[in-house]
């Protein structure tokens, strides 16, 4: 049994391993009463390799002598402490603990990596962006239910907004005078993190529906870059010198690029999406959004309008180039077919328009 990780930025972790069945408690290693299942079986012959640096060589065999003997069952803290345990006084570059542990789990079929799945690769056409918010939520919950795949989904609006994370003040985070001169709607989505002022064909707007499994084992702030890996490559096939910029930045010398959220819903399926400004209007942006010192103290810069640089000025493309650029990279990276949303998907964004991201109550649950 074996498993790979590949750290965003570091190095490959490979985690090979055997499981052994356990022996139940009672006479004979009988199963218990009422035929029970008895204990998990535990890892054996563990061994840890990788294109990594670590120091001194005897932590590498430390590393798999601390997960044999561990229930195949063990959770992911269990799993985590073995191994940081076993690194205890070492010093590993390129990798840590967790990977070794998203290894771990891939290798015993709990975790899933990118070439499991087959994503559809969905270009929706220009709808509100209330519309669009309701289908992060419905996809997203489609692929729980088993009803969807994975999917890749750009975006495209035919109105300005003001999206805003689940959790902000809808007064503290929006100008609504700003916003009304702007023509630019209110919106509330499903998942955290911060407001972006859009209108059509200033940005480009994408989102991710994925199962937990493909995120096992990484914490959340690792999963945001996991996820935007392949935009950071396709970022740097243009020419741009992207990186990600913890907990949810991708950034360039020249400024911030774009902001990625997620929401993970109780079925296990994770809704991962970004915002990257293409042609941004920094003095709208501006006038519509309260962008205060305190946002601004931890950016090393006291002016909004230095925060975002758009990818036109970086690219020189079209905004429709960059877009296929982003495609092509997913595509050549992942296995994909194209895809698109079924009738009753949209019949059921429709519906939670109504119902809930269009009314007051929604978004001015946060006032």
């Amino acid at each position: 049994m074996r498993g790979e990780f590949k750290v965003p930025l570091g190095k490959l972790v490979r985690v090979e391993t055997e499981v052994v069945p356990a022996v139940p408690d009672g006479p004979a290693g009988a199963a218990g009463a009422g035929g029970a299942a008895g204990p998990p079986g535990r890892l054996t012959g563990t061994r840890v390799s990788g294109d990594f640096f670590l120091e001194p060589d005897e932590a590498l065999e430390a590393m798999g002598a601390a997960l044999d003997g561990m229930p195949a069952d063990a959770s992911k803290a269990q799993l985590a402490e073995a191994v940081r345990t076993a690194l205890d006084g070492a010093t590993a570059v390129g990798f840590d603990a967790d990977a070794v542990v998203v290894a771990t789990r891939r290798a015993l079929g709990h975790a899933t990596a990118w070439d499991d799945h087959e994503f559809q690769v969905v270009r929706t056409p220009a709808v509100s962006p209330l519309l669009n918010v309701a289908l992060d939520q419905v996809l997203t919950e489609e692929l729980g239910a088993g009803r969807r795949g994975p999917t890749l989904r750009f975006w495209e609006w035919d109105e300005s907004a003001v999206i805003i994370g689940s959790f902000q003040s809808l007064r503290n985070e929006v100008d609504s005078e700003g916003a009304a001169r702007h023509g630019a709607r209110v919106i509330r989505r499903i998942s955290g993190g911060g407001a972006m002022f859009m209108e059509p064909g200033n940005t480009i707007s994408y989102s991710l529906y994925v199962p937990g499994s493909l995120v096992d084992g990484l914490s959340f702030e690792r999963s945001y870059a996991f996820l935007d890996d392949w935009v950071i490559g396709a970022l740097h096939g243009l020419g741009i010198d992207a990186s990600y910029v913890p907990l949810n930045d991708i950034a360039s010398p020249a400024g911030k690029i774009a902001g990625a959220a997620q929401k993970r819903l109780a079925g296990g399926a994770v809704l991962h999406h970004a915002t990257m400004a293409y042609d941004m209007d920094a003095g709208k942006m501006t006038d519509v959004l309260r962008i205060g010192r305190e946002k601004l103290s931890d950016k090393g810069t006291r002016s909004a309008n230095k925060r975002v640089d758009p990818l036109r000025s970086q690219t020189g493309l079209s905004r429709a180039e960059v877009l296929d650029a982003l495609e092509a990279s997913f595509r050549e990276r992942y296995r994909t077919v194209p895809g698109e949303i079924t009738q009753d998907e949209w019949a059921l964004a429709r519906t939670l328009v109504e119902t809930k991201f269009g009314t007051p109550e929604w978004t001015a649950r946060v006032p």
